[in-house]
């Protein structure tokens, strides 16, 4: 990991620059297969995944049986961690929960607004060598919660066609209705227009590679929202004497880990800690069996010493990190002063890979410094809100006049005679 000193804020762009992902190249290719699952639908599925994912399919949805055996093979263990996870996702995002806001705005103005659940949404849960079947919680109990009438899943298979039988368990346990295997830019295209197997959804999810990522920002331009714009898993620490180096070291090698594109970042005042800090990284990454990957990684990586908390948190800001760790003794200053972050893990025993499985947040992410404008996947991403309003001919009274003033002014004739006619009616009866 390279490091460093007190670097002048001009540089501070080029220093937190992340791996470029130019998507405009992608663009062809994401429009050719979107062109053509939308033409041959499961045939081109079956094809791209005989292409891509060197797997034959006769069936594209997974069936009750197959579930029922994957969860045969699923070890107690396992199924008791997905438990305990599932409670603590469950209580945090059923906790989030709103009912209707009520306003009286004028006499006789009555104003509410309603969350409904968005009926039909789709999961992307990435498979290959890291199947996330972690991620099937995190996407798929907030749906079942927020009332999503139709749950589809789609993930890339093995060689065999199969899925892993975690993700299937997984996908069984929170209520996912439709199960399908089919990864990459041909199941978002799916998720998009709908085939014989993969059903049309309004909204998707979840994360992926560049080629899905790609492909998640080519549905929206079609009329499907998607979660957030994402990218590669990156982590940012903030720590001082106070911090643990081995936990430091940690943290940033379990991000480093996902792919050679992720980004970690250390921040500290005190640069005493380096030389622990590297020691520690070198002497765990020697062990890791991802060891290739997380050094890929970590030369996208910076340790940066810098002058004081106020500066910390500035670069924080600036940055706007996916996750982010405060091991520091200023804690409470950084909380108060830092407004860009996806996550936030507090204190030595926080680590980031709690909120990535069982504390109960989301670990569904924006990155790429989109944390300055989005949130993570919460409740509310599973719900549109809808605005009511009723009016009583007394409080058309108070404020039609107003109305009609506006209206005309705007040059929007109809609109000021639809107050107008009302208001005559009002005064006849009088």
């Amino acid at each position: 990991m390279e490091w460093v000193y007190l670097p002048e804020t001009n540089s501070w762009e080029e220093i937190l620059k992340r791996p470029a992902k130019d998507f405009r190249a992608l663009e062809d290719l994401v429009d050719g297969v979107f062109k053509n699952v939308r033409s041959e639908g499961d045939t081109a599925l079956k094809e791209y995944t005989r292409t891509f994912d060197g797997a034959t399919l006769e069936e594209i949805r997974v069936g009750p049986e197959e579930v029922a055996a994957a969860g045969q093979a699923v070890s107690p263990q396992l199924k008791e961690a997905i438990e305990l996870a599932y409670e603590n996702i469950y209580a945090f995002h059923a906790a989030q929960r709103t009912g209707p806001v009520r306003v009286n705005t004028r006499t006789g103005v009555s104003c509410w607004m309603e969350k409904r659940p968005i009926s039909r949404v789709g999961l992307y849960i990435p498979g290959g060598s890291a199947p996330l079947f972690s991620t099937v919680l995190m996407l798929a109990i907030p749906a079942m919660i927020a009332g999503c009438t139709e749950i589809v899943l789609c993930s890339p298979p093995d060689t065999e066609g199969n899925l892993h039988p975690a993700i299937l368990y997984a996908a069984s346990r929170c209520g996912v209705t439709t199960i399908c295997r089919v990864g990459g830019i041909q199941a978002v295209a799916a998720m998009t227009y709908g085939t014989e197997s993969v059903p049309k959804t309004f909204k998707i999810f979840g994360p992926g590679n560049q080629y899905v990522t790609a492909a998640k920002q080519w549905a929206s331009r079609l009329g499907v929202a998607i979660d957030m714009p994402a990218g590669p898993s990156e982590l940012l620490v903030v720590a001082d004497a106070s911090a643990v180096p081995e936990f430091i070291a940690s943290d940033l090698l379990s991000q480093a880990e996902h792919g050679a594109d992720s980004q970690v970042i250390l921040l500290t005042d005190d640069p005493d800690i380096q030389e622990a800090v590297d020691n520690a990284l070198e002497a765990q990454l020697a062990k890791l069996p991802r060891q290739e990957i997380a050094r890929s990684a970590m030369a996208n990586s910076r340790g940066i010493v810098l002058k004081d908390r106020e500066a910390i948190t500035d670069m924080v800001n600036t940055y706007a990190p996916e996750h982010l760790i405060i091991a520091h003794k200023e804690e409470a200053f950084m909380l108060e002063h830092i407004q860009n972050a996806g996550s936030v893990f507090l204190g030595n025993y926080t680590p980031e890979s709690a909120g990535d499985y069982a504390s109960g947040t989301n670990h569904t992410l924006p990155t790429n410094g989109y944390a300055r404008q989005y949130s993570g996947v919460n409740l509310g991403s599973y719900t549109k809100s809808i605005t009511y309003q009723r009016i009583t001919p007394e409080g058309l009274q108070g404020i039609g006049p107003a109305v009609e003033t506006m209206a005309r002014a705007e040059g929007l004739q109809a609109h000021a005679n639809a107050v107008t006619l009302r208001l005559n009616t009002l005064n006849k009866v009088q």
